[in-house]
């Protein structure tokens, strides 16, 4: 898919959190920081605009009740929003129930991190239709007809993946590779499927990879991808030399079944989302990489066109929305905000303590301490 960066207008924050994009298990409270109330000194904003936020679910990834949620929330009253944040669950109908009726109730804009196109794209329809104006959170719906984007750069995510496992593999020639990707209906998985391809297509055609075989998870479900991993595993003989795993929670799995067949630790394993499961992964060798992305970068994003939008100012909403992404479905290029994601390898793990978006209580408990202190991470 074409799309074209954003500038980069929002920095990262001197104190910010994890971002963890599709999914994948990781503990559900804010980083230091960030809660879902104010901070001291602020008082949430009463008499502003209000603004509905539907989140799709809790049980592939924690982040969108202990990340984005307080995040989005905080965002929002900082603007002089009234944010009115809502999870679907992964309840389809629910996700439709709940944004009915913050456009019901007359909210000036409607942000929606939708479970799948087809849903979300209905929503934006029921809200253009009464005159508010929708922004697609993290996930953009094809065919849908949302008037701005904000999300990081997802195709890059895949990208950083697919260099990091080419450059673990890159002593090892025709290297065995099997992919686990995330749910076919979410078209960031697509898209971090695409980067990743962008990396290793021409690396599998000219015989420096071998892919043994690639499959898309519905739901990115942590067991399914891990029991799928297995069965391709057992078909090859039980060889493999490196795997793509689209994110942590996925990761966790293929890394219990590597470690039934002896293998964890030896074979490089991509992840996404710098989760503290993740983390932890890394720091004991059994996971090669994850991707940052860092969620109050998005959040404050997501406010900062719902603020000029809740004002019917269309032009400094188009200021702040300088990129663009493609929905080929649709046939459009939507305004985005496409932020910048990052790798991290163990030696990295340490900026992502030191600027809050994990504790490193969290992560160096036990076993893992003597590698907590050899990086620095106290």
């Amino acid at each position: 898919m074409r799309r074209t960066k954003t500038l980069a207008l929002f920095a990262a924050a001197a104190s910010v959190t994890i971002a963890l994009a599709g999914c994948g298990a990781n503990s559900e409270a804010p980083p230091a920081g960030s809660s879902g109330t104010a901070t001291a000194g602020q008082q949430p904003a009463t008499g502003g605009a209000k603004v509905g936020v539907v989140l799709p679910e809790t049980a592939s990834s924690a982040r969108w009740e202990g990340f984005d949620k307080p995040m989005i929330e905080e965002a929002l009253r900082a603007a002089g929003l009234d944010p009115d944040v809502q999870n679907a669950q992964g309840d389809v109908q629910k996700f439709s129930t709940l944004a009915d009726g913050m456009i019901a109730q007359g909210v000036k804009v409607l942000i929606i991190a939708s479970i799948n196109s087809e849903v979300g794209s209905a929503v934006a329809t029921k809200a253009r239709n009464a005159g508010i104006p929708t922004i697609d959170y993290d996930r953009l719906n094809l065919g849908g007809s949302s008037d701005y984007y904000v999300s990081f750069d997802n195709e890059k995510v895949g990208e950083l993946q697919g260099q990091a496992l080419a450059d673990a593999l890159k002593d090892k020639p025709a290297a065995q590779v099997i992919e686990i990707e995330g749910a076919p209906t979410d078209n960031n998985a697509t898209l971090f499927y695409n980067g990743q391809q962008r990396v290793l297509g021409p690396l599998y055609t000219s015989g420096t990879l071998k892919l043994v075989q690639k499959q898309a998870i519905d739901n990115w479900d942590n067991q399914k991808g891990g029991s799928t991993f297995e069965q391709i595993l057992t078909g090859n003989g039980g060889k493999v030399d490196g795997v793509v795993a689209a994110n942590d929670g996925l990761a966790g799995a293929i890394i219990t079944v590597l470690k039934k067949n002896g293998l964890n630790g030896t074979v490089p394993v991509t992840g996404q989302d710098a989760t503290a499961d993740g983390l932890k992964n890394i720091l004991r060798g059994d996971q090669y990489m994850t991707v940052f992305k860092p969620i109050k970068e998005e959040a404050e994003a997501a406010a900062k066109l719902a603020a000029a939008l809740a004002k019917g100012d269309k032009a400094a909403a188009d200021a702040i929305a300088t990129g663009t992404a493609r929905d080929d479905k649709g046939g459009r290029d939507v305004k985005s905000v496409l932020l910048t994601p990052q790798t991290v390898l163990k030696a990295d793990i340490k900026k992502v303590v030191d600027q809050g978006y994990v504790k490193a209580s969290e992560i160096c408990a036990g076993d893992l301490q003597p590698a907590c202190t050899e990086l620095g991470i106290q």
